[in-house]
């Protein structure tokens, strides 16, 4: 089916064809038994607690059921549908909010309604147990592979974030568009991604790592905020995600080396040399191509091969010294800290520009 939701075509035909084909395949679930759905998205409601939306695949839902929803658990305190409205039950492909869960779900979690609450902690401790083994760091690799990871590591800078936001999808998006602009060079690290308002544990992780804190919607309590001015952390708060990123590539594109980058200025041939008390040698020259400038770097070619590099002392024009000397002009010219210079040698005069780079 062609859609386009930006035109605003075609949503009809497929929600047409989505209905005929159920009918066609006689897609049915079963109502009469234990519910079985999984979590769409997860958030920390300031009134309410955790809340989950759940779409209900097998079974029906009802209030007062003790469900295992990933690795959190809960007694069903309420239903509520997408009006706000209290339910009793939701059978299968109703969407419903949930409230009674001990803690946020990750989106994407099966939900599925046990006996009682002692197998629904067994199930949860199980899962939280093994949440826990997948993010410690596995045994050590072998001695090359450690080598290896360990010049990577050195050769690669890295950005350490924590990331608070309203609601679990909001902070994995944001985590996955943060990770994505790592290059080889740089970095991003999220060390935490969490649902609901920054407190003290949360600003004492960022002072520990040295990592910023990131508020999407949410916002600090007042003694985290309290800690946060006395620790010196930095806390930002956003509204648009956008916003965030750019940020964050701000602070990666800072941590970047900068660029040198050579500017050809131009060339003069040494007409003949001159040895002046109390100076040395000094070349008379004349400004074949470009521009030569005081303070510029130079090169001293000899036979095209550099023999010298350095910058220049001296510059000048008649008995007067002066800043720049364009082409077709003769001048005088000294080395910094080196006298080894011919008659028919030629100047090659550069400046080296900083560029600051970006991601």
């Amino acid at each position: 089916v062609e859609v386009s939701a930006t035109k605003k075509i075609g949503l009809d035909k497929l929600l047409e064809t989505i209905l005929l084909q159920s009918e066609l395949l006689e897609l049915r679930a079963n109502p009469n038994r234990s519910a079985e759905g999984a979590v769409i998205e997860a958030q920390l409601d300031k009134g309410k607690g955790p809340v989950a939306t759940v779409l209900v695949q097998k079974g029906t839902l009802k209030r007062g059921d003790i469900v295992v929803a990933g690795a959190e658990w809960g007694r069903v305190r309420a239903l509520m549908n997408e009006r706000g409205q209290q339910l009793s039950d939701a059978g299968p492909s109703v969407p419903v909010e949930i409230l009674g869960l001990t803690g946020v779900p990750d989106p994407g979690d099966v939900v599925v309604v046990v006996e009682n609450e002692q197998r629904a902690r067994e199930v949860t401790e199980f899962r939280a147990r093994k949440k826990r083994d997948k993010a410690t760091v596995t045994g050590p690799k072998s001695s090359l592979e450690s080598m290896l990871q360990r010049i990577k590591d050195q050769e690669t800078k890295e950005l350490p974030v924590i990331i608070k936001a309203d609601v679990q999808g909001s902070a994995e998006a944001i985590a996955a568009a943060v990770e994505k602009m790592s290059t080889d060079e740089i970095r991003a690290r999220v060390l935490q991604q969490t649902v609901g308002g920054i407190n003290e544990s949360d600003v004492l992780l960022a002072k520990n790592t040295g990592a910023p804190l990131l508020a999407f919607n949410v916002r600090a309590s007042k003694p985290a905020r309290d800690l946060a001015e006395r620790e010196g952390v930095e806390i930002r708060y956003y509204s648009i995600i956008y916003n965030l990123i750019d940020d964050v590539k701000g602070l990666m594109s800072g941590m970047l080396e900068p660029e040198r980058k050579e500017v050809f200025l131009g060339y003069a041939n040494i007409l003949q040399v001159f040895q002046i008390t109390r100076v040395g040698k000094v070349a008379g020259c004349r400004v074949t191509e470009g521009v030569v400038r005081r303070g510029m770097g130079v090169r001293l070619l000899r036979d095209d091969v550099v023999i010298h590099e350095g910058k220049l002392s001296t510059l000048k024009r008649f008995k007067d010294e002066v800043a720049e000397v364009t082409s077709g002009m003769e001048c005088g010219m000294a080395f910094e800290r080196y006298e080894d210079i011919r008659e028919g040698d030629q100047i090659e005069c550069f400046e080296i520009q900083i560029v600051q780079r970006s991601l």
